[in-house]
């Protein structure tokens, strides 16, 4: 394993899954590249979530538009630079898709030649998983690369 992409959406969780993918492609002495992926502007209008996510006390993205794609474009980058820094480590890629969150996290992984793929898993109800789909579950079944799935669960 020589590339790892980790890929962060918009939830708060987005802290354990950076952390847990750069844990292990450490310990596989591998590159790592983090990725955030656009895609609808609905979400990151919400009160519910960070507009970009989590890092509580890491994150300043009072300046910073979220209104226009090219404002999602610098608050994400923005984002995966305050990831990099959280992690330490300055060689961390960065990668800004737009777009269905499994086709870009796919097309990335291609890009780059990734050995691996790290995301999260959110819990969701059966309702909701047969409506929306589900992220990891077309990734899962439309990559031949091993994928690390780190449940983000909330316990009660």
């Amino acid at each position: 394993m020589k590339k790892v992409l980790i890929a962060l959406d918009y939830d708060p969780t987005a802290q354990k899954i950076a952390e847990a993918g750069y844990a292990l492609a450490k310990a596989m002495d591998a590159e790592v590249t983090l990725l955030h992926v656009i895609s609808d502007p609905v979400y990151y209008a919400s009160r519910d979530y960070s507009p970009i996510m989590g890092f509580n006390g890491y994150m300043d993205l009072g300046t910073l538009r979220k209104d226009s794609v090219e404002g999602l474009t610098e608050a994400s980058a923005h984002f995966l630079e305050k990831t990099k820094k959280h992690l330490a480590d300055d060689t961390i890629e960065t990668i800004i898709k737009e777009g269905d969150f499994a086709d870009a996290i796919l097309k990335a992984a291609k890009e780059i030649h990734a050995d691996m793929i790290v995301l999260g898993s959110h819990s969701q109800k059966w309702l909701e998983k047969i409506v929306m789909g589900s992220v990891t579950e077309k990734v899962l079944n439309h990559t031949t690369i091993p994928v690390y799935i780190i449940p983000t669960r909330k316990h009660k």
